[in-house]
């Protein structure tokens, strides 16, 4: 099993009162979707992040698998963990739980946070690589006033507090997993406000990295038209491309071929300079080209011995990086394999769920087909294999 280096915990075990009534804010609607689901696919989606785990209260079992809906066969979620009475207890069961994986760093996220986009999450990761920990952060550029003892609706104001010193925590905090873990458990039975603090507490070196305006907490009922809006903007932000791939492979000597990552006995093989998967490799051309980042061919020259005989799952996991990189997600896969033989159509789910669990998306996001061109031409006389793939992307504008 390949180890995990980076896992998200988002905590989404409280009650969420101050938000007002309708159940936990962390399961309520927020455009088309709960909240919940929106925190996790930025996670889930992310390609510095391996796994993600999240902790709800023991009452909302129903309610999260509700609420998360397809993601929950998303490859990269980890079973959710009960968390405790305080959103500390609930993290440091959190943690806790990730040490038979043993991640080298975790990373910790409100549930309530919905808008953390991929660029803050990867300058937290990047930091960890200098520091103990790292939390996403915003500068104050309001002045700040401190009240007197007896502060309330007529306040005096006893001192102006210089801001060039403040900033205003934001989620997600990451650490170092062994450090963060012995602190927490070293917080017990202490009143922390956060997990920086839990950090602080112990002595260990956490960096301030650009959060963003975007990242709101919802907090209380109000909260949510400001979330909608967000919503509204970042759905007209972002830009919707369609790239297509094509990709030919003849058979030679051989007693299997594979498609799409799976492994089907044949009386041939493929022939390729890799390991000629016809349809990874026209899926592969088609997110590329949906991001303007040309072929396989640019990023893999043929003419290189380091390819030889590599599995293009590589070359598929670099075309989902890219897209990560750009703060894009693959929103839909459509393949078209075209042959006489093997058959497809036993061997499809396994395709489908292959390729999800490479670009890290819902295997619903995927579409294997197969055709025959009624023995014409080369596919006709079963001198090897076509693909053809479409898929689509979203990035910001």
């Amino acid at each position: 099993m390949e180890k995990l280096e980076t896992i998200a915990i988002i905590v989404a075990a409280g009650r969420g009162a101050r938000a007002g009534a309708g159940g936990p804010k962390q399961y309520r609607m927020l455009g088309q979707r709960a909240v919940i689901a929106w925190t996790a696919e930025a996670f889930l989606s992310h390609g510095d992040i391996d796994a993600v785990r999240i902790i709800i209260h023991r009452d909302d079992h129903n309610a999260y698998e509700t609420a998360m809906g397809g993601l929950l066969a998303h490859p990269k979620l980890m079973p959710p963990v009960d968390g405790g009475v305080e959103r500390q207890d609930s993290v440091r069961i959190g943690v806790e739980s990730l040490e038979a994986d043993a991640p080298a760093y975790v990373l910790i996220h409100d549930a309530a946070r919905p808008f953390i986009d991929a660029l803050a999450i990867a300058r937290v990761i990047a930091a960890l690589q200098t520091h103990d920990g790292a939390i996403a952060a915003l500068p104050m550029h309001d002045t700040i006033k401190r009240a007197g003892k007896s502060a309330g609706a007529d306040a005096l104001i006893e001192a102006t507090v210089p801001r060039n010193e403040l900033w205003r925590a934001q989620t997600p905090q990451g650490f170092h997993f062994d450090k963060i873990l012995g602190a927490h458990r070293a917080a017990q039975g202490k009143v922390l406000t956060d997990d920086a603090a839990v950090a602080e507490a112990a002595h260990m070196r956490v960096a301030l990295v650009a959060g963003s305006p975007d990242n709101m907490k919802i907090t209380q009922a109000e909260d949510f038209g400001m979330a909608e809006i967000l919503l509204r903007r970042k759905v007209n932000e972002m830009e919707y491309r369609t790239g297509h791939g094509f990709d030919v492979h003849a058979f030679e000597d051989g007693n299997a071929v594979i498609l799409c990552g799976v492994e089907i006995p044949h009386d041939k093989k493929l022939k390729g300079h890799s390991d000629a998967d016809a349809g990874m490799h026209a899926l592969t051309d088609a997110i590329l080209g949906a991001i303007g980042e040309g072929d396989i061919g640019d990023h893999f020259p043929p003419s290189d011995p380091q390819w030889k005989g590599v599995a293009s799952s590589v070359f598929l996991a670099k075309a989902r990086d890219l897209v990560a990189e750009r703060a894009g997600r693959i929103t839909h896969c459509d393949v078209t394999l075209i042959c006489e033989a093997p058959k497809i159509g036993p061997h499809r789910e396994k395709m489908c769920a292959a390729l999800a669990a490479i670009l890290r998306i819902e295997n619903s996001r995927i579409s294997v087909k197969a055709t025959t061109t009624e023995q014409l031409g080369f596919t006709g006389r079963r001198e090897g294999i076509a693909a053809m793939a479409t898929a689509s992307v979203a990035v910001p504008v």
